[in-house]
Order: structure tokens, then sequence, then C-alpha cells
């Protein structure tokens, strides 16, 4: 007889989102089945932000040795051992594992079923010989890549970034398709590791930031030896003597390389999940759901990248607290985008957090820009990472309602116009701000302090400052 379970939450999907979600509502001592069809972790720690990160790790310490003259140290070329590095990668993963696992959670109290679930019903989950009539559904599926209508790529060998870290041995030629985040961050990293890397964009390359902002990450790879070509159209990939044969529509020289990375964006994990049958309305970017995150279906939420609000990590774990507090406390909730940071970690690093320019000048709000160099900061030339600078946006009165660094640690010192943006601080807060000396902190009271430059040349506040000096 099939197994029939009915906690107060039932979770699909182990990833961060859902496994916050589990952590949270056992540990108020909510009965909580969490169900996961393949490894515990999800895209983040298996094929996505940890590898990832390890391997740009592993290529900054390669690059930190060939700019080590510059601070008066010798040494020869880094000498790059590919497998060793293929081994730091999953060490860390492994490293992290546990805090994912099964077990862990198991001992947390909530229930780890592994296996497809699919809706029976609005209100049955069905996984194996197991069905699940929860009170509440919370869909973390996450994301997958999404393979571009390229004509030939079923005939070629192609990673992406659920493949790309099998690596063992060193590419020679990496042709990444696809200059968003993950393609630029990968790019860089193999071409410190050795490889020859060339980035095909049909569009603009990292399109969604900052135009001043991403020339300066463009130009950095660019100087490292990343070849970059933008608004380029791919007409088919061909298999050719052990190689993939890239030829574009244009008219322009086919090129050649040994291995080849689709990054050209993700797609909802909602096949399997019988979505219908449950009354779960999709459309082109995942489920639908509205600001407090329920579905069409009022007993089932989304979050994460099945979502299609996003795909972060840190997104799928600020709305899985949105989740809890709704689905437990019945306190309203409400998605507020403007408070997620988003960080492309080349180098330098690219954030940002709040409102653009665009979207201000949009919304008709009154705009002040402040900014502020690298190069003006002590302690970036002590570390000779003078490139990039902040800008911070404000309105006419000084609120804060959007900042962009680029530059070195800009993905740590985003965090604090993040709590700034949420708190709703004026840019006085930031710039009456004690920062220890010499850091990189620096750059954003700098930036803030700009805001009241204008009033230095007042002719009201020289007339008081002149009143007041009667006085003595």
């Amino acid at each position: 007889m099939a197994e029939r379970l009915t906690p107060d939450i039932c979770v699909i999907g182990a990833g961060s989102g859902g496994l916050s979600v589990a952590a949270a509502a056992a540990a108020f001592g909510v009965p909580v089945v969490l169900i996961e069809r393949g490894k515990m972790g999800g895209e983040c720690l298996n094929t996505g932000c940890v590898p990832s990160k390890s391997l740009i790790a592993a290529g900054k310490r390669a690059r930190a040795i060939a700019d080590a003259a510059a601070f008066g140290v010798s040494t020869e070329a880094a000498e790059i051992d590919f497998a060793k590095v293929h081994r730091h990668v999953h060490g860390v993963i492994a490293a992290i594992a546990p805090n994912d696992s099964k077990a862990r959670f198991n001992g947390l109290g909530v229930r780890v079923i592994e296996g497809a679930a699919r809706f029976k019903d609005r209100e049955t989950v069905v996984v194996g010989a197991t069905e699940v009539a929860a009170r509440r559904f919370v869909i973390a599926t996450g994301s997958a890549p999404a393979l571009p209508p390229i004509a030939g790529l079923d005939g070629v060998p192609y990673l992406t970034n659920e493949t790309i870290f099998d690596l063992a041995t060193r590419p020679e030629h990496l042709i990444v398709i696809g200059a968003g985040a993950i393609g630029l961050e990968l790019a860089q990293a193999f071409r410190r590791l050795g490889s020859a890397v060339t980035v095909l964009e049909a569009a603009q390359p990292l399109a969604r930031e900052d135009n001043e902002c991403a020339a300066i990450v463009l130009d950095a790879l660019t100087r490292e030896g990343v070849t970059i070509r933008s608004h380029v159209a791919v007409a088919r990939l061909e298999a050719a003597a052990g190689k993939i044969k890239v030829v574009f529509g244009d008219g322009a020289p086919a090129i050649e390389g040994s291995h080849l990375l689709i990054a050209t964006g993700r797609k909802a994990n909602t096949e399997g999940l019988a979505l219908e049958a449950a009354g779960i309305t999709c459309d082109r970017n995942g489920i639908v759901v509205d600001n407090g995150l329920k579905t069409s279906n009022r007993r089932v939420y989304a979050i994460g990248d099945v979502a299609g609000r996003g795909q972060f990590t840190h997104l799928a774990s600020y709305q899985a607290g949105l989740v809890i507090r709704n689905a437990l406390f019945r306190l309203p909730v409400k998605v507020n985008a403007d408070l997620v940071p988003r960080v492309t970690f080349t180098d330098p690093e690219l954030a940002h957090v709040g409102l653009t320019e665009s979207e201000m000048r949009s919304r008709g709000i009154t705009l002040r820009v402040l900014r502020w160099p690298y190069h003006e900061n002590d302690r970036a030339q002590t570390e000779r990472e003078t490139v990039g600078h902040i800008k911070v946006l404000t309105d006419g009165r000084g609120k804060i309602l959007g900042a962009t660094i680029v530059g070195a640690a800009a993905g740590e010192l985003i965090t604090t116009w993040t709590l700034a943006i949420g708190r709703g601080l004026n840019i006085r807060a930031l710039a009456g701000m004690i920062v220890p000396y010499p850091t990189l902190a620096e750059i954003g009271k700098r930036a803030a302090v700009t805001y009241f430059l204008p009033s230095v040349t007042s002719v009201w506040v020289r007339r008081i400052i002149a009143f007041l000096r009667r006085f003595g």
C-alpha cells in the first residue's frame, strides 16, 4: 500500500531556497517533508556558485603569481596542474556538502524523500509509492541551462555549468557562447589557468548592468587575453577534426576551439511536476507567482529560479524567509526586488543593488549621482587594486535608492548599501559613518560626502559662517 504523509509543509527541491524553508519550518517544530530527485544542495552547491567560485579562486592565485613582481616579489611563472585544480573544486563541494545532506536534515526533523515529485491534484503530491497531502507546498526546483537554437549544436560536444566542472584536463581553446555573468566569470578563470578563451555574444555583454561599469570589466578581461566578440550571429556549429567549428552568419571567418561552453541563460525546472493537475500557471519565465510568492493554487508557493523572478541563491533564501513568515505566522509579505543585490564575480567584480539610473528616470525620481574612484583610496593603492569606482544614486532629498560598485571586493562592499536601501537610510548616515583606515570601505563614505559638496560654495552657507565669526 502507498504511504500517505500529511505534513504541514512539503518542499519540492533541496536547493538553497528549499533547504532554507525546510530548516526554518523544522526549527519551529512544524512537520516537514522535503523531496529531491537529484543531489542535495541543488545547483548552487553542485554545479553553480560553489564550484564556479572555487575555480575563480584558483585562477586568482595564478594571476597573483603573475602580478607578484610589481610588489618586489620575484617568482617563476605559475605552473598549472589542472587535475589538482579539479580536485580543489570538488574538495570544496565535498567540504560544504554535509551542511546540505540528507543525514543533517533528518537530524533536524525533516522527512527527506529521494525521487521525482508530481502533483496528483491540487492538494496531493506523489513521489514513488508515497503520497504527500500537505497543508502548504513550496516548489523550489530551480533551473537548468537553456540551450540556444543553433544549427548543429546537437552534433558537437558541448559543456554547460552542469558539466564543465567535471573537466580534469585544461581546455586548449574554450569557446564560450554567452557573455552574461556566468560566461564571463568562467572565461576569465579558464584564461588565468592557461586556456585560450573566446567569448561570443549575440547582443551586448553584461547588457543588464550599468554600461560604464560593465565596460571596465570587459576591458579588464580583454587585457588579460580573453577575446570578446559582441553582436555576432552564430549560424551553425560543426565538428572538425576533433575540434568544434563555429560558423558565423555575417561572413566573418569561422573559428575553431577544443571545447564549447553554452552560457546563454537558464530555464525553470517545471517538467514532470504535472503542475496542470494542481491548477498552477506557468509562463516563459517559470511558475507565475504574486508578490507574496503564491501560485494560482493558493496552497502552493514557488521560490527561487523556478519562480522566474531572478536566479540568485541569496534571492531564493530571501524568498524562503518570506514564505515562512506567511505560511507559519500568516504575516503579510511582499517581495521587494529593489533589496536584492547581484554580483558578477569577475576581477574586477561588478555589484549592484537597488534602482538604476534609467529606472529612476522612468519613475520620475529626481536623481543625484555620487561617485568615488578606487585610485583615490589608500588601501586600493597599497594592494594595487586601483581600477574601478562606486556610483551611488539618491533622490533629491538624499535618500539612497541604488548603488553600483566595480572594483576589488565589490561583492563585499555592496552589503553596506543593501542595508542602507533596505532601511531607507539617507546619505547623511553613510557620510557620518566612521570607517576604519585604511580600508576599501572608505570609497563608499567618500562618495557619500560628495553629496554635500554643493553646499561648500553656497552663498548662504558662507554668509552664515561669516555671521558666526563675528562672535569670536
